[in-house]
């Protein structure tokens, strides 16, 4: 059995489980590496980490699909754990964009990943309806055509994007699980209401919840009774990283205080971290 079967079947018995699956986001090799030695069964991709590490804004189009695939390798390389990827809008407005970066993820040892609707446009952000679900419908049979499992999600961006329109955003979920999508996800939601709704509206297949942001106030026991399969952080970590950064070296630099510095972990705790 290749390694990336292996990978693949096991994060799909990690959906199926009955614990709460947590995906945590490395935006690189040594945070990959950093998330595995603290326990987590599986990686997910963040292409905002990634933009902010290769200093650029995070827009859709600031990175590459080579760009990110090459990132995403480095991180499937880093560690034996199974790891799906952001691939944002499948870098591409077609389906046939959307299969071929289904079959590219899978040809670098990705065992998932997920395609959102948004469509980088300001004037209008979100893909038609018939689209969109041609898009998934195209990154699902990609899917089934490759010779390992591959859990593909299907993402819902209407919240992220000024559209706090609940039914459109359940309306879409709905054709994209119909569409064969194994996870449905809708970032940016933040009620107890609206996840009951789209848990109950999808149901039985898995739901992926966004966290870590101060406007979603439910824990994670809070959400696992809520029905709630996956949760993931997205740029959360990342930003977590580059904020301890940023304040130790603001007060550096406009105080010549190094208190901030000295708040670092020891040199051995981070080092050995990155042993094997």
């Amino acid at each position: 059995m290749s390694i990336y079967r292996e990978r693949g079947e096991r994060l799909r018995s990690l959906h199926q489980q009955s614990e709460l699956l947590v995906l945590p986001n490395p935006w690189d090799a040594g945070s990959a590496k950093m998330l595995a030695a603290l326990g987590f069964q599986a990686l997910a991709t963040t292409s905002a980490g990634l933009a902010f590490s290769l200093g650029r804004r995070d827009a859709e189009g600031a990175v590459s699909r080579d760009e990110a695939l090459a990132n995403a390798r480095a991180i499937v390389e880093a560690t034996a754990l199974p790891v799906v990827a952001d691939l944002e809008n499948g870098y591409g407005n077609t389906p046939e964009d959307c299969a071929a970066t289904v079959r590219l993820a899978a040809q670098i040892g990705l065992v998932g990943g997920s395609i959102e609707d948004a469509t980088g446009h300001a004037d209008a952000p979100i893909y038609p309806f018939e689209l969109a679900v041609a898009r998934i419908r195209a990154s699902v049979a990609a899917a089934r055509a490759l010779d390992i499992p591959f859990t593909f999600t299907a993402r819902a961006e209407n919240f992220l994007h000024g559209r706090a329109d609940l039914d459109d955003t359940i309306r879409r979920l709905v054709a994209y699980a119909e569409a064969g999508a194994d996870v449905l996800y809708a970032p940016g939601l933040t009620t107890r209401e609206q996840i009951r709704a789209v848990v109950e509206a999808v149901a039985p297949k898995p739901v992926n919840v966004l966290v870590g942001s101060p406007s979603l106030r439910l824990s994670l026991d809070e959400l696992a009774q809520l029905g709630v399969k996956r949760v993931s952080l997205g740029s959360n970590l990342a930003r977590a990283a580059y904020g301890a950064f940023l304040q130790a070296a603001t007060g550096l630099a406009e105080r010549g205080d190094l208190s901030g510095a000295r708040q670092a972990p020891p040199f051995d705790t981070i080092n050995d971290l990155f042993k094997g």
